[in-house]
């Protein structure tokens, strides 16, 4: 069973369950990716090292990094232009659909997220049966830069005021999905509001969700997150979404 654990700096991790290397080969690592050849290797290396399953979705990157990942052990999937990252998700799903994976766990390819967390994804999931979780860094919320976690914050209120479930980190990338119920929900949005799309469509057909505490690294990594541009975004994807 994880449990939690704190290191000197005060971040929170987790401790990570022991998984039977079969266990996960039904399962894919889908990890959009655009201009993360800094990080990219460093993350499939240790997904792979765990006997994970890795996709990366390059979405038109110019500096290396679908081919980083590929010596790195992961397959890819190019788009040699930008595309945004709703459509990278939704061409990893796709692949995982054909391909035959039960599950899928999407995770950020900047470094923020805590490769060892996918094990405890795929743990519950095969504890509880639950199609959906959620990661949720808000039990360490103080840690995040302050214009993002107010977005994301405000984010989270109001799409949780749209559902009937809540869910604490909307925002988070982080999240598992059984394969056959995200392929029932792909976005329209191609950017950063594609995520937020996901889970109101899934609550509007009644799947269950569940949130599962993760760590998350803030250092000097660049997010492509742009809170104002994704802001308008994801205002405009509610407007499209609820005025039908």
């Amino acid at each position: 069973m994880w449990r939690a654990r704190s290191k000197v700096s005060g971040l929170v991790t987790f401790d990570s369950p022991p998984l039977d290397e079969l266990s996960c080969q039904n399962y894919l690592v889908i990890m959009p990716a655009w201009n993360e050849a800094v990080h990219i290797g460093k993350l499939v290396t240790e997904l792979t090292g765990m006997h994970l399953n890795v996709l990366v979705v390059d979405d038109g990157s110019t500096d290396g990094t679908a081919d980083v990942a590929e010596k790195a052990g992961a397959v890819i999937i190019r788009h040699t232009v930008n595309q945004g990252k709703g459509q990278s998700l939704a061409d990893g799903f796709r692949y995982a659909a054909a391909e035959g994976y039960d599950a899928v766990v999407t995770m950020d390819a900047d470094g923020q997220h805590d490769p060892r967390d996918v094990l405890r994804f795929f743990d519950i999931y095969n504890r509880t049966g639950i199609p959906v979780l959620v990661g949720n860094r808000m039990h360490d919320r103080h840690r995040m830069p302050l214009i993002r976690r107010v977005t994301n914050e405000a984010m989270s209120r109001i799409l949780n005021r749209k559902m009937s479930q809540f869910i604490a980190d909307t925002q988070n990338g982080f999240r598992l999905y059984q394969t056959d119920v995200v392929m029932m929900v792909i976005p329209e949005a191609t950017g950063f509001a594609a995520e937020s799309e996901i889970l109101i469509k899934l609550d509007e057909i009644d799947i269950g969700m569940g949130s599962v505490p993760v760590a998350a690294f803030y250092g000097t990594e660049k997010s492509a997150v742009r809170p104002i541009h994704d802001t308008r975004l994801f205002f405009k994807m509610l407007r499209r979404h609820f005025a039908r």
